[in-house]
Order: C-alpha cells, then sequence, then structure tokens
C-alpha cells in the first residue's frame, strides 16, 4: 500500500528458481533481551503501562500449554508511526488540530477525544512525522534482523489505516533517494552484510494474499499456493512458491520490482494507489557457525587440521518474514462506487476485512490467554502462527495519520497494538549440522588429496628414473677408464718388457762375437783357456742380472694386478655410497617438496601484499591529487560528511539523537568560511557550498545566522552574476526559505531581489529552477507591507510569465503567489487602506485566473478559488470581473467547490455584492 503522505510507487523485475535444503535440527534459546551481534544492546520493557504479560502459546495451539524448558519468552515489540499531514488534509483540515500529540521521550500518545479530554497509551517506540526512514529501520526491524542472522525466526509487520504509510514504511525502494529506503531494502543490506558469499545463503519468497488466495508475486500465474504445516513442529511452509537464491543487494531491489509490479492496487478516497492485498516477503538465511574454522586441511597434510575437518560444520537457519497488510479500512471511507466496478472493490474491502478482523481475534485471545486461538478463521493467520505465540521475534509498526475525520480508525489502530504488546513469543534457535556440506567438502579434499599423491607418484617415478640413469651412466664412464687404464698399463709394461730383452739379447750378441774375437787371438798366441772361463762368467753375470730383471717385471705385474683389485673393491664401495646417496636424495626431494609448497605459500602472501601495495599506491595518487586542488575542496568535503547529518527533517525538542549539531559545524568550519566558498572560481566549489547553504536555510534556526553573516547578499548575488543553471536552483530554493521569515521579506525586496528573481525566471527552461522562483516570489506576495513595490519590480509579471512551463508544480506556486496578493489586497481594501482596482487586475492577470479556475490539479484549484474570492470582495474589482467571465466561476465555485470554507467565502461575497447581484437578476440565476 502506497501512504499517501510519503509517496507513491510500484516497481518489478525478473526472478528465477531454486529450493532449500533441510537436515537436523537443534533449537537453543535466545533471551528476549539478547542481541547476537552485540550484547550490550537490550530492548526495553514496558513497566509502566500497566500492561499484563499473558503466557505464550502459538496461534494455532492452546495457550495454556507449558513453556518449553529450552525456550525463552519473547513479547512482541510495538511501535507507533506518525504520517504527515497530506496536501488533501492540510487545506480540509487547516482550522483543525491533529487528533493524536505525541511525547516520543515518554513514549507516549494522546488520543484527543475532544478540546479537554484525551486518552493516553504508551507503547515501545514512538516515531514522530519527521522520523527518517533509517530511524524508523533501526528501532523497529534491526534488533529482529540481527537475530534472524543469529539463528532465529523474526517477523517485521505494518497494520494501519489505508494511505498512513505502510508501504511506504516497508517497501520503498529508495532509487531516487536512498534515505528514502524502506524496512525491506535496509534489512537485506544488513543481511548481506552479514553472511559470507563462500559458506552462507540467501533465498528470498514474495507472495501476496489477495481475496483469500495465496498469489506467487514472482510468478503470477501461480495462485493457489496451499499452506503445509508440520505435525511434530508446527512450522508453517508453503511448498509451491518460487524461492530465489540471491547474491547481492541489486537483484534483490530488482525482484522486489518485479513483485511490486504484479500486486493488486487501486485508486481509493484514501489513497491513489492503494494496496489490495496482503504481500509477504520471506528471506530464508542459512549460515555457517563454524567459518574459516571448520575449513579442511591445507596443502601441507597437517594430520591435526584433517582431523578437526571431520566434524559436521554447525548451520544456523533463520527466517525472516516482512508483512505489509493491507490498509484497515471503512467501506464508506475508502471505496469508491465506479460503475462497473462497485462489486469488485466491494468484495476486496470485505476480504481485506475479514482477515484483519480475524487476525485481531487471534491476538485478542492470546493477549486474554483464552483456552481457544481462532487460528483457522483466515490464510493470514495460518501464515503468522509462528510471529503471534510462536517462536519468532516479532515486531509491529502501526502506523496512524493526524486527521481528526479519522479518529475512529486511529483509535482502532492504536487498540490493536496496545492488544499485540501483551502476547509473547517462545524464541528458539535454530541450528543443524550440515553432513551433507562435509560431506562435500570432504569429497572434493580427497579428490584433491588423490590427485596430488598421483602427481607426486609420477614426479617420484621420473625422479628414480633419472637417477638411475645417471648413476649407470656414471658406473659404465667408471669402468671404461679403468679398463682403457689398465690396457694402457699393460701396454706400456709389455712394451718396457720387450725392450729390455731385446737389449739384452744385443748386448749378449755383442758379448759373444767379442768372446769369440778375443778367442781366436788367444789361440793365436798361446793356452787360451783363461780368457774362456773369463767369458763364461760374464755371460753367467750377464743371466742372473737377466733373471734379477725378469723379476722385478714380474713383482710389477704383481702390483698391477693388485692395482685392479683395489679398483674393483673401489668400485664395489662406490655402488655402495651409491645407494645410500639415493636415500639421501630421496630425503632431500621430500625437503625440497616441502620448500616448494613453502615457496608457494610466501609467493602467494607477496602477490597479495603486492596487490594491496598497488591499491595502497592508487589510494594514494587520488588522495595527492584531490590535494592538489587546493584546500577548498578539502573543506567542502568535511562540509558535505557533516551536512548529510543535518539533511533529517526537524525534530522535536526530544531528538532522537541523530541529528548534527549547527553549532557543531560552524564551530569546526565556520559559517563565514562557508559563505566565502560561494564566491570561489572553481564552478564545482561553488556548487557544493551553495548546496550547503540551502541545507542550512531549510532550518529555521539557521536562517538568521546566514542572514547576519551576508548569505543572503551572496545568494542574490550569485542569482545576477552566475550562468549555472544549477546554481540558480539551488540559490533560488535557498532564498525561497529565507523568504518565509518577514524580516527577510524585507531585506530581499531592498537588495532587489525581485529583480533577480525575475531575471533568473526569464532565463530559465528547467521547471524546477522555475519552481523554487516562483516559490520564492509567492512568499514575498504574502506580505501586505510589499505589494506596491513587488507589483512595481515586476513580480506579477514574472508569475505570469512562468506560466509558460506549463509544469503542474509551477503553475502551483503561481497560482499560491496569485492567491497571497489577492487575500493581501482584501485585507487592505476592507481596512480602507487600499483604493482602485486590483493590481492584478491591471496587470493582466484575471484571464489566466478564470483559465485556471477549475483546473484537474486540486492544489492549483484551490489556490485560485480563493484568488477569485479575495478579489471579488472589493466592489471595484467587480465590473472587470462579470466582463472577464469571473462570475460564471465565482457561482460554480459557491455550489461545487470541495471545500466548504470556499464555498462559504463565495456565496457570502455573491450575495454582499450589489453589482453581482444586479447581474445574477439580469440573467436568471438563482443564487
Amino acid at each position: 500500500m502506497a501512504a499517501t503522505g510519503f509517496g507513491n510507487y510500484r516497481n518489478g523485475t525478473q526472478s528465477s528458481r531454486t529450493s532449500l535444503g533441510s537436515s537436523n535440527k537443534v533449537d537453543k534459546p535466545l533471551s528476549v533481551y539478547s542481541n547476537p551481534k552485540n550484547p550490550s544492546l537490550k530492548s526495553k520493557s514496558l513497566n509502566s503501562s500497566g500492561l499484563r504479560k499473558s503466557a505464550p502459546g502459538s496461534l494455532g495451539a492452546a495457550t495454556g500449554a507449558a513453556k518449553d524448558d529450552a525456550g525463552v519468552p519473547g513479547r512482541v515489540r510495538v511501535a507507533v508511526r506518525l504520517r504527515p499531514r497530506n496536501a488533501e488534509e492540510m487545506v480540509a483540515d487547516a482550522d483543525f488540530a491533529d487528533c493524536v500529540e505525541l511525547q516520543p521521550e515518554l513514549k507516549r500518545l494522546k488520543l484527543r477525544k475532544n478540546n479537554w479530554d484525551s486518552d493516553t497509551y504508551e507503547f515501545d517506540e514512538v516515531l514522530t512525522e519527521f522520523a527518517s526512514q533509517k530511524r524508523v529501520y533501526e528501532v523497529v526491524a534491526k534488533p529482529v534482523v540481527e537475530s534472524v542472522l543469529g539463528g532465529y525466526n523474526g517477523t517485521v509487520m505494518a497494520y494501519g489505516q489505508t494511505g498512513t504509510g505502510k508501504t511506504y514504511t516497508l517497501g520503498r525502494l529508495g532509487e531516487e533517494d536512498t534515505a528514502a529506503r524502506g524496512i525491506m531494502v535496509r534489512a537485506m543490506e544488513d543481511i548481506f552484510a552479514g553472511v559470507s558469499q563462500g559458506t552462507d545463503s540467501v533465498s528470498v519468497s514474495y507472495l501476496q494474499l489477495y481475496m483469500e488466495t495465496i498469489q506467487d508475486l514472482f510468478d503470477p500465474t501461480n495462485d493457489n499456493i496451499s499452506i503445509v504445516e508440520d505435525p511434530k513442529t508446527g512450522d508453517v511452509s508453503l511448498p509451491g512458491a518460487s524461492l530465489v537464491d540471491i547474491r547481492d543487494q541489486q537483484s534483490f531491489v530488482e525482484l522486489l520490482r518485479l513483485g511490486e509490479a504484479h500486486r493488486f492496487a487501486a485508486n481509493t478516497k484514501l489513497n491513489t494507489e492503494s494496496s489490495r492485498s496482503h504481500a509477504i516477503l520471506m528471506v530464508y538465511v542459512k549460515r555457517s557457525v563454524n567459518g574459516i574454522d571448520s575449513a579442511l586441511s591445507t596443502d601441507n597434510g597437517d594430520s591435526s587440521q584433517v582431523v578437526k575437518s571431520l566434524k559436521p560444520p554447525v548451520v544456523r537457519k533463520g527466517k525472516l518474514v516482512v508483512v505489509d497488510l493491507a490498509g484497515s479500512e471503512r467501506i464508506d471511507k475508502s471505496v469508491h462506487y465506479l460503475a462497473g466496478s462497485e462489486g469488485h472493490m466491494l468484495e476486496e474491502a470485505k476480504s481485506i476485512n475479514l482477515s484483519l478482523s480475524a487476525l485481531g481475534k487471534c491476538i485478542n485471545a492470546l493477549a486474554e490467554n483464552s483456552p481457544h486461538v481462532p487460528v483457522r478463521d483466515s490464510k493470514l493467520t495460518r501464515l503468522l502462527r509462528d510471529s503471534f505465540g510462536g517462536t519468532a521475534r516479532t515486531s509491529l509498526v502501526i502506523t496512524i495519520g493526524p486527521s481528526p475525520r479519522h479518529r475512529g480508525e486511529t483509535a482502532s489502530t492504536i487498540m490493536f497494538g496496545q492488544r499485540a504488546m501483551k502476547v509473547e513469543n517462545m524464541l528458539k534457535l535454530k541450528e543443524e549440522f550440515d553432513y551433507k556440506s562435509l560431506a562435500r567438502r570432504l569429497d572434493i579434499q580427497l579428490d584433491k588429496v588423490i590427485a596430488e599423491h598421483e602427481r607426486q607418484q609420477k614426479s617420484f617415478e621420473k625422479e628414480i628414473e633419472r637417477i638411475t640413469r645417471e648413476a649407470q651412466n656414471q658406473i659404465s664412464e667408471v669402468e671404461r677408464k679403468y679398463a682403457d687404464a689398465l690396457e694402457k698399463e699393460r701396454v706400456k709394461y709389455h712394451e718396457e718388457c720387450m725392450e729390455s730383452i731385446k737389449k739384452l739379447e744385443e748386448k749378449w750378441m755383442k758379448n759373444q762375437q767379442k768372446h769369440a774375437i778375443d778367442g781366436n787371438k788367444v789361440g793365436l798366441k798361446g793356452d787360451g783357456s783363461d780368457v774362456t772361463s773369463k767369458g763364461e762368467v760374464a755371460a753367467v753375470k750377464e743371466v742372473a742380472e737377466l733373471k734379477k730383471l725378469l723379476q722385478k717385471e714380474a713383482l710389477l705385474m704383481k702390483a698391477a694386478q693388485e692395482e685392479v683389485d683395489n679398483l674393483k673393491s673401489q668400485l664395489a664401495q662406490s655402488k655402495k655410497l651409491e645407494a645410500t646417496a639415493n636415500s639421501e636424495i630421496l630425503k632431500l626431494r621430500k625437503m625440497l617438496e616441502d620448500e616448494a609448497c613453502q615457496k608457494q605459500k610466501l609467493e602467494g602472501e607477496i602477490a597479495m601484499l603486492q596487490s594491496r601495495l598497488l591499491q595502497i599506491s592508487f589510494d594514494t595518487d587520488e588522495t595527492r591529487k584531490r590535494l592538489d586542488k587546493g584546500g577548498s575542496e578539502k573543506i567542502l568535503s568535511g562540509l558535505d560528511s557533516q551536512m548529510s547529518q543535518l539533511r533529517q527533517p526537524q525534530l522535536n525538542a526530544a531528538g532522537n539523537g541523530e541529528k548534527a549539531s549547527i553549532a557543531k559545524l560552524f564551530e569546526q568550519v565556520g559559517l563565514h568560511k562557508i559563505l566565502s566558498l560561494l564566491e570561489a572560481e572553481d564552478a564545482d566549489v561553488r556548487i557544493h557550498a551553495v548546496k550547503v547553504v540551502a541545507n542550512l536555510a531549510a532550518e529555521e534556526t539557521n536562517q538568521e545566522k546566514i542572514v547576519e553573516a551576508g548569505g543572503l547578499t551572496s545568494l542574490l548575488t550569485l542569482l545576477k552574476s552566475s550562468g549555472d543553471e544549477t546554481i540558480h536552483r539551488v540559490a533560488a530554493g535557498a532564498i525561497a526559505n529565507l523568504a518565509m521569515n518577514e524580516k527577510n521579506q524585507e531585506l530581499i525586496m531592498a537588495q532587489g531581489g525581485i529583480r533577480f528573481l525575475s531575471m533568473t525566471a526569464a532565463n530559465a527552461e528547467d521547471p524546477q529552477t522555475l519552481r523554487m522562483v516562483a516559490g520564492a516570489i509567492a512568499n514575498l506576495c504574502g506580505n501586505d507591507k510589499l505589494q506596491t513595490k513587488l507589483r512595481g519590480e515586476g513580480g506579477i509579471k514574472a508569475l505570469l510569465g512562468m506560466v509558460k512551463s506549463r509544469h503542474p508544480d509551477v503553475l502551483a506556486q503561481v497560482a499560491r503567489g496569485i492567491a497571497n496578493f489577492a487575500k493581501c489586497e482584501s485585507r487592505a481594501s476592507t481596512q480602507g487602506s487600499k483604493n482602485g482596482r486590483s493590481l492584478l487586475i491591471e496587470d493582466g492577470a484575471l484571464p489566466w485566473i478564470v483559465q485556471n479556475a477549475n483546473n484537474e490539479t486540486s492544489q492549483i484549484r484551490r489556490h485560485i478559488e480563493l484568488a477569485l474570492c479575495h478579489l471579488a470582495q472589493h466592489e471595484l474589482n467587480a465590473r472587470d470581473m462579470i466582463s472577464g467571465g469571473a462570475l460564471w466561476e465565482l457561482v460554480r465555485i459557491s455550489r461545487d467547490c470541495s471545500r466548504e470554507d470556499i464555498r462559504t467565502l463565495a456565496n457570502r461575497t455573491l450575495a454582499s455584492s450589489s453589482i453581482f447581484q444586479a447581474e445574477l437578476r439580469r440573467l436568471r440565476i438563482e443564487h
């Protein structure tokens, strides 16, 4: 349901289907005041409201059943949010006070019975019309979301009259303005921030309950979904609904837009886009408790880590249910009786009221400890059986409007919230052992270990083959060298031996020849016996020497053989050393593998550090570039960061602690420093500065300081000198805010503000710029003292010149300015301080006024109707109004105007004017 006071929207996108697994569950208790993430965060209990606590129970079970020892009761927490007055209420109820009075510091609400008496109610939180969407989320939904992340079920529900802002509070996407995001979008942001993409999962379903039929908003053709209840646990499930896995916030927003596009909505008297169905968003969160500690063993084969990983991981499952109820309504106040649709809309309204009535009966039964809870009277109560009296942590926000015309509906909504505060739930933690995940992880790890073992085995075999080849090559080389050396030695000894023998033979032959010659000589001389004996002795000596040489050669041969034997023993020893070396090589290889693993880890860490270093270098360069641009941007960035806290609407005196102090801003930066930046040479700096000043001017407490510091003069100078339309638009908006003060109005006129505004309007093309300028002039038109000067400087002509835009917002501001001017003229004529025709008529405004007196835009039409009534109160304007066709519009206003005060004023004006009465008689019009 779109709230009239907050804004209307419809969004949509596409979806896909999947499903969630299930396994053994373990329930653990959660204290009602505990917070899974922040133990110091505690919920307040009502101790002064006089509310009686009821025994916990399920919507579908007897309330008198005994409490589960494992459960801890948790009361339903209720917050009330007041919607601001919408445009229609500002006009229709302008003379009436709001029917409610909020005391947020006391968490109390007063509902007025009349001007003297009121009823007081207390709630867990009281949110004023100025409360931001962020504030509403933090006090209503954030504790529930944190519980869901901790493994509990949680429910956030909005209840209230049609048009009081339930859909705005829950389902606003905030794509144009992030500050307007509703509870659904903000809840999913916190959920994604609290889960891990690797181990956790988030799934959503989005349904609507229309005419007691459950329809899938992701797949509208699936429009008859059944509700299944577990007979053991009582859990409610919807097996036919689409369940979509989501990984990021953008995909969720697209799904939410798609679902909103399929919701049933209709135009009613209370809301132009009223939801005609109950919308139910279900978010299933599955989180791993072990996280990083449950990871499997690393590649280094740490056995203790492997044993630790065999323990199955603990998984916590939480379900968040966000319920946007259709508006409670009285048929005569809401339903349009249009031709062809009367019966269908009546049936819709009846179905809505029946389901809400069934929900109210269940809550009444739980609050009063009734033995029977009528949970099966409606599908809505069956879906919400876990939210009221069940095991979910529940927060309810009731939305109300300020209009005294709807006091009965407001009182009914307040009483619904009061009864809901008496309901207690039994919160239970949902834990389970994820054996499937453990099996998958072990399978993956086993595959990795097998692959690594095979790789190591192949590498080991290749290494052994390489070492064996190298050893065989070395042995062959040694044997070849040994054989070559042995052959060389043998040949050498043989050659030496043969050389020695040859020398001995030659020597022996010479000796024989010598003996023969000597013998002949002796025989010739005489007895030769002595000579012969001497020769034989010499020969014997030679033979003895030859034997010694042979013995020496034999010894050398023996030494050579011993050398060969020695070399063989050394070869055998080398083989033994080779075997020992092989074992050492295996050990070294294992050490090398370990070092390689360590090196790989270090390389990963180095790569991570390098990426961080690159990021730091990039951030440093960006920071240096920003600093090089000068100190102005640094000042503006500080201003922007502080101004983001000042953009919230004005809060009451108690406040909520989130609004930044303007005194702190002035102390840290200084208003004069901010205003000095309006004259900076850099266009971006000027734009930032004028936006800051415009935000400050929106606060009434800052306006006087801005004017005293020369801010008004600077803004007017910007209108005069700047050519940037953005600056024109923002500066004109700031001047419009300042022009709401009567003292500032005179200063604006004294400094030529009308001329500058008129010049800006003449040159502007953007409708928003024209709207800001028209709003500023319209505020000045409401000052009695400035009428003549404003007209003389072209203010009226500037207003009439802006109607060429034809934009409804611009025309509404023009109509408001004309109505303010006509009202001041009427007051001056009544007091006798003004004579002559209206300045509006003299400047040619009457034809446009008559043309738009029946404008289809209600805001434009009502301002014009007021202007006609005020112009008609002065007799000197009557002739011009008759000739210009204004009399017919006055007669129509007196009969058909929806506002009673304007209708009465038109009747009184026609009756009091003799000229009008004469013309009516001439035309034979009864009045």
